[in-house]
């Protein structure tokens, strides 16, 4: 992941860790802070499907009259099997990380363009992008595991959970398969996604609704993108 945002224009100065505990002090102390990005992978159960479900059903699908006043950039996933994609763009086009995207960059022209555009409009400039499907092409070609088709049913989805830099600095969880950005509660001055609060808000939430649920599948794999170690 770290080699594809690169590719694109992110600045060596950032790349994803591993996050390797959420309760552990001394595992958390590894990861290199302030966390701009948390990129959360899980498999999809009935018991997410039914909340997901549950709290889009009151929702209207976004589509805001003015994109370019957005509080965050949110992208509509419409090709199958890019939920990964779809949440590196949301790491990299929010919060602190964007000022990490060199200008003129493929990745910097790319966000600008969305920057303007609706989210029906973003879905498909994502689907027209050469740059970003040959750098998604090369980054799955470079694993140890073949990448699935587009077609394929694959049950482990990614979302990404971001800090605003307008309005108070609020964590929004940004997820393609939903009807919009969802606002999960503000942030305090010096809080980034993997602060206590912010877990709380977002990761920790998702693991309670499924131990109630009982019987759940809860692995779960986490990843932020923060400043680089070499």
């Amino acid at each position: 992941m770290t080699t594809l945002l690169q590719t694109l224009g992110l600045s060596p100065a950032l790349s994803f860790h591993d996050v390797f505990s959420i309760s552990d002090p001394d595992l958390l102390a590894f990861v290199p802070r302030p966390a701009h990005a948390l990129l959360l992978v899980f498999p999809i159960t009935r018991t997410y499907e039914t909340f997901r479900q549950n709290e889009d059903a009151s929702k209207p699908d976004y589509n805001p009259p003015k994109p370019s006043e957005e509080e965050v950039i949110w992208y509509k996933q419409t090709i199958g099997n890019a939920c990964g994609l779809i949440g590196l763009l949301h790491g990299v086009s929010n919060g602190a990380a964007r000022k990490f995207v060199t200008q003129g960059s493929e990745l910097d022209n790319f966000i600008k363009a969305a920057e303007h555009l609706g989210p029906a409009d973003r879905a498909r400039l994502i689907e027209e992008s050469e740059a970003l499907e040959q750098a998604h092409q090369a980054a799955a070609s470079g694993g140890e595991t073949a990448a699935p088709q587009a077609g394929e049913d694959v049950d482990l989805h990614y979302v990404c959970f971001v800090k605003s830099e307008r309005d108070g600095g609020n964590l929004w969880e940004l997820d393609g398969r939903r009807k919009g950005p969802l606002c999960r509660g503000q942030l305090g001055d010096g809080e980034d996604v993997l602060s206590e609060r912010a877990l709380d808000l977002g990761v920790r939430a998702f693991l309670k609704r499924e131990e109630e649920a009982g019987g759940g599948d809860l692995r779960f794999g986490l990843i932020v993108l923060a400043e680089s170690l070499d």
